[in-house]
């Protein structure tokens, strides 16, 4: 009822906050690059200048991804969408962020020279953010305050910035820092079977989970592992294109992410008892390519 209807529209929001944080990235490095250009005409502007102000390396500034990531209309059009401009009451993380991008060996070793290429701009975003934006404490902090699920979000947006800016080229259209959050909207409606599914035959999960762990206590079952086994249970049985094998590998994976040490060898267990019972009883047989 209207519990399902709300767990619903939470995994939606949570789907569509997942592109939130990554357009919150982009502006971030959007913000560090302004800042930059300011501080570098602040040094034009100096009347008293010392030796290096005199000759003041651009090589930051104009970078050429950075640059094409502040020029790129499509971008500027969906920050524009937005309600709330990104890094606007947060910006002492934009000075955060430069500070200890302007320590790091990474941008020391980048501006040991003036002249470059878009290989060389490339490699130094993707070190940069690797190695300064993507391990600050402080950011990770932030976003674990800001909303529930981004500290999950996180690597995986992470991973994906990053196969942006090493895939970059020149010619890339105006949309390419735009990717779909869903490549298939069938993906999308996956995931709201299996929660609607998971949440509508709990019961008959957890009896299922019961009679296959008769020497645990319940209370004992970690809630996370619970959780895991009724939703590796109704792929078993609801989503006949899915291999048992892919099933139990991807809740393992899971539980070493979210549960206790000891989750995935307890889950594969109960896993791989269901299984062999199951075929033994030829029950919730799988169809489909995914079984060649």
């Amino acid at each position: 009822g209207e519990d399902i209807l709300k767990l619903q529209r939470f995994l939606d929001r949570s789907l569509n906050d997942m592109y939130e944080l990554y357009l919150s990235l982009l502006a971030l490095l959007l913000e560090i690059h302004y800042k930059a250009e300011k501080n570098f005409q602040n040094i034009e502007n100096k009347l008293l200048l010392t030796e290096e102000d005199k000759d003041p390396n651009p090589k930051f500034v104009q970078n050429r991804v950075l640059k094409a990531l502040s020029e790129n209309s499509k971008l500027k059009e969906k920050f524009e969408e937005k309600k709330e401009k990104f890094w606007y009451l947060d910006f002492e993380y934009v000075d955060i962020l430069y500070k200890a991008i302007l320590k790091s060996e990474v941008y020391r070793e980048y501006m040991s020279t003036k002249e470059s290429n878009l290989k060389e701009y490339k490699d130094f975003i993707v070190n940069l953010y690797t190695e300064v934006i993507a391990t600050n404490d402080q950011l990770y902090d932030y976003f674990e305050d800001k909303k529930l699920t981004w500290v999950d979000d996180f690597p995986l947006v992470n991973t994906m910035i990053l196969k942006l800016f090493r895939k970059y080229k020149a010619d890339k259209s105006p949309n390419y820092f735009l990717p779909p959050l869903i490549k298939e909207e069938e993906d999308r409606e996956f995931a709201k079977n299996l929660l609607k599914k998971t949440v509508l035959k709990q019961h008959i999960y957890n009896q299922e989970i019961a009679d296959k762990t008769t020497n645990w206590d319940s209370e004992r079952i970690a809630k996370m592992d619970m959780v895991l086994l009724q939703m590796a249970l109704c792929e078993f049985q609801e989503f006949k294109s899915i291999p048992f094998k892919v099933t139990i590998n991807e809740y393992l994976e899971i539980a070493k992410e979210y549960s206790t040490p000891k989750s995935s060898i307890f889950i594969n267990g109960i896993l791989d008892k269901v299984v062999r019972e199951y075929k033994a009883e030829n029950k919730h047989n799988k169809v489909g390519r995914g079984l060649l």
